[in-house]
């Protein structure tokens, strides 16, 4: 009975510390489209509402370790138990990292239309990459809701979109900044949050990849072959 009641408890304090993933996973998904928002248009108190927001991400990103931290040392999990404890931990960082990789977004945009070449067809460009990669973090928080391993190798394989757009995006840029110098200060600030975009995109693929460490116990990061074994 002791160990059946100390089961339960462990499982529930486990599902507390994943609801507060996936909130977490719902803050910075919002961050992100509203830095997409302040790139296209211009809007200082949205940029700077972002960029306050990271504070609250940072803040359960704390709580959220010290939280695993403890079930650990508490319930001392084994197997599968401590794969599912590690994977969320890593998860947590990823989410973190997505909010400052947002926080840059809005920053950048802000900085653009304060010094008027928000005009210049930068939305434009960044658009597809940020619809793709919008997609690929919430697909990727819903395969961790759901513990999807099928959709997980999906988001895995589509994270490719978004590292081609980015380089279509690059080669733009290089060839604007050739032709017009003057066009190089924007130009080098789009590539910024591009580039940015493009980070959130792997970190939903880690994402992913932890789902995977979760559900079948293998770790798949650094090694296509396996992915396509799946």
């Amino acid at each position: 009975m002791i160990g059946e009641h100390s089961s339960k408890q462990y499982d529930q304090e486990l599902e507390s510390i994943r609801s507060k993933v996936l909130l977490m996973g719902g803050m910075v998904e919002t961050q992100f489209e509203e830095a997409l928002n302040c790139f296209r248009v211009d809007d200082a108190a949205r940029a700077d509402k972002v960029m306050a927001d990271d504070h609250a991400v940072n803040q359960l990103e704390v709580q959220l370790d010290d939280a695993c931290s403890h079930l650990i040392v508490k319930r001392q999990p084994t197997a599968n138990d401590l794969r599912t404890v590690m994977a969320t931990i890593k998860v947590i960082t990823d989410l973190e990292r997505i909010g400052d990789e947002s926080t840059k977004i809005a920053r950048t945009a802000k900085s653009l239309h304060a010094r008027g070449v928000g005009s210049f067809a930068h939305y434009d460009m960044i658009r597809t990459i940020g619809k793709a990669t919008s997609d690929l973090l919430h697909d990727a928080l819903d395969a961790f809701a759901r513990l999807d391993g099928k959709q997980a190798l999906q988001i895995i394989a589509a994270d490719e979109i978004v590292d081609h757009e980015f380089r279509t995006i690059l080669r733009n840029l290089i060839t604007f900044m050739m032709e017009d110098p003057r066009t190089i200060s924007s130009a080098l600030d789009t590539l910024w949050v591009a580039k940015a975009i493009e980070r959130i995109g792997d970190h939903a693929k880690n994402i992913a990849e932890y789902v995977i460490y979760v559900v079948e116990g293998r770790d798949i990061r650094h090694s296509k072959p396996a992915v396509q074994e799946g």
